[in-house]
């Protein structure tokens, strides 16, 4: 036998079974309970904020905290992970994760729990790229895989819906501190279990850590994302938020020329000239951003137009979870009978029809009629989660993984972030624009009612016949007509999305071989190729 041949089986041969589904069972536990933790501060905020008194400004900040540390350090820590190991990364970011979230749990001030979110979106920025990495390095062979990528991305996505089912039961019996609790014991598990079944990679030449690039990265990211989030709060005209939005894109400018120049970057712009990798990166991009204003229209909707609980309204919103755990595992079959374009785009065209059909829910549609339409919302994020992901990873070289899923992720978290700051925006404004106010309403009272749909309702509930109830019913019907708007819009993105998709993600292979993610790249910037060159013409999408 060669010497290439014994590399090539040594290769083949890879970690034990044990300890490959046992890496992708701690990967997906951790993004599931990152999932969870993203989400279930919304529902303890009226509990804290009656207990800490923080201002209107804490309150946002308390919010926001979390999703600004995170984005701003995923390019960091996806390149960090790259350079001393993933798993030690992985590893001690559990470790800290667990001590930020009992941070926040005991804050006995807003100020401090503002820090302890911020150090908990910190530990999550190392966590996030370092289990996709670890699963596209454990997992060698390309079948196997993509079943992973999709069984992960299925079960990071549920943990979104978990988050209001979890925190709607703690909080019915405990303080609001305790939501964040659950994430201790799941981390002390991993810290047990993955030094023994995790299996280390890194890249075996990283060369030298930039700073100024991480300087660069952070400032940038970090600017970026609050102009964003902050401006859906306060308004884009806000001279603190045109001022973070002119850093933020000077930053990232400054970054980019930066990796374009220096020997050893933090990120691979090669990458972003993939059709591969870019057309994914996009079209997570796309479902992010409609499910992030499908998922503020929906809270919005059960709780304060139908006047559902918070867990009751979690558990209605199960319904999407459940369609991505079957859509993110079986993308791997679909795949193989459409290729990789196909199957992305039938998910976002599932998506764009199951969100035309939310546009036609009324103030009191059954649920049992709404239900259908989530499953099936759910069965195309997950095939595009699943598929887009594991092209993402498996097109990067593997040394740069860790970089490569930062990417991604930080497009997640921007994609979300747009979609509340702008079709969340269409929603509200088309809400007041719609909402009518009684005659004789006082100004505090009309001004309550134009804020929030929330607060429309509250306000009409507090006044007698005849203004109440014409003001409850006014607020029900300008925000569903809002939401149909909003939803319409982002139908339309996802439609969008689903025929550019058939374009940026054709040729590329049904199944990307180990050989063909080194040099899938190069070849598609030197030569113009659609995907790897190696692959049989049978097996492209």
């Amino acid at each position: 036998m060669t010497t290439a041949s014994v590399t090539t089986a040594s290769r083949d041969a890879g970690p034990s079974p044990l300890r490959r589904w046992g890496t992708l069972a701690i990967c997906a536990t951790a993004a599931l309970l990152l999932g969870i933790d993203n989400t279930v501060l919304n529902l303890a905020i009226p509990d804290l904020v009656q207990a800490m008194r923080p201002s209107t400004t804490q309150v946002l900040w308390i919010a926001d905290a979390y999703s600004f540390a995170l984005g701003s350090l995923l390019v960091v820590m996806g390149s960090l992970g790259d350079r001393i190991g993933r798993k030690r990364l992985l590893l001690i970011g559990a470790g800290c994760f667990g001590l930020a979230s009992l941070l926040t749990a005991y804050s006995g001030n807003p100020d401090l729990l503002i820090a302890a979110r911020m150090l908990q979106g910190a530990a999550g920025a190392t966590v996030m790229p370092s289990t996709a990495s670890l699963i596209r390095s454990t997992f060698a062979e390309p079948k196997q895989r993509t079943l992973a990528m999709g069984i992960f991305a299925g079960v990071g996505g549920a943990g979104f819906a978990l988050g209001p089912v979890i925190g709607g039961l703690l909080l019915d019996h405990f303080w609001w501190g305790s939501v964040f609790l659950i994430n201790i014991p799941v981390m002390l598990l991993i810290l047990v279990l993955g030094p023994v079944l995790l299996v280390e990679s890194r890249n075996p030449a990283p060369g030298r850590f930039d700073l100024l690039s991480l300087l660069l990265s952070v400032v940038g990211l970090f600017s970026v994302i609050y102009a964003i989030q902050t401006g859906a709060h306060d308004g884009f005209t806000e001279p603190q938020v045109l001022t973070a939005a002119v850093v933020g894109v000077l930053a990232l400018a400054a970054f980019g020329l930066r990796q374009s120049r220096i020997g050893n970057p933090m990120i691979d712009l090669p990458l972003l000239r993939n059709r591969a990798f870019a057309g994914s990166v996009g079209a997570n991009l796309i479902t992010i951003l409609s499910v992030s204003a499908l998922s503020l229209a929906f809270s919005q909707y059960f709780q304060d137009v139908r006047g559902w609980t918070p867990l009751h309204t979690g558990l209605a919103l199960l319904a999407g979870p459940v369609g991505a755990m079957i859509g993110g595992p079986g993308c791997a079959a679909v795949i193989k009978w459409l290729g990789r374009a196909a199957t992305v785009s039938l998910g976002l065209g599932l998506m764009a029809v199951s969100m035309a059909v939310f546009a036609l829910v009324g103030i009191h549609t059954p649920y049992l009629e709404l239900a259908p339409a989530v499953v099936v919302n759910g069965i195309g994020m997950g095939l595009i989660f699943g598929t887009t992901n594991d092209t993402m990873l498996a097109t990067a070289p593997k040394e740069r993984a860790g970089g490569a899923a930062a990417i991604g992720e930080t497009a997640m978290e921007l994609g979300s972030g747009l979609g509340i700051a702008v079709l969340g925006s269409i929603l509200t404004s088309a809400y007041r624009s719609g909402l009518h106010l009684p005659a004789g309403l006082l100004p505090a009272s009309a001004a309550a009612a134009r804020e929030t749909v929330g607060g429309g309702m509250a306000t009409g509930a507090a006044l007698p016949a005849p203004q109440g109830p014409a003001l409850v019913a006014s607020a029900q019907q300008a925000f569903v007509h809002g939401m149909h708007l909003a939803i319409l819009i982002g139908a339309a993105l996802l439609a969008c999305g689903a025929v550019a998709t058939l374009f940026a993600l054709r040729g590329v292979p049904a199944v990307i071989a180990e050989e063909d993610a080194d040099t899938g790249a190069d070849a598609e910037a030197d030569a113009g190729v659609d995907g790897p060159v190696s692959a049989p013409a049978a097996a492209r999408g």
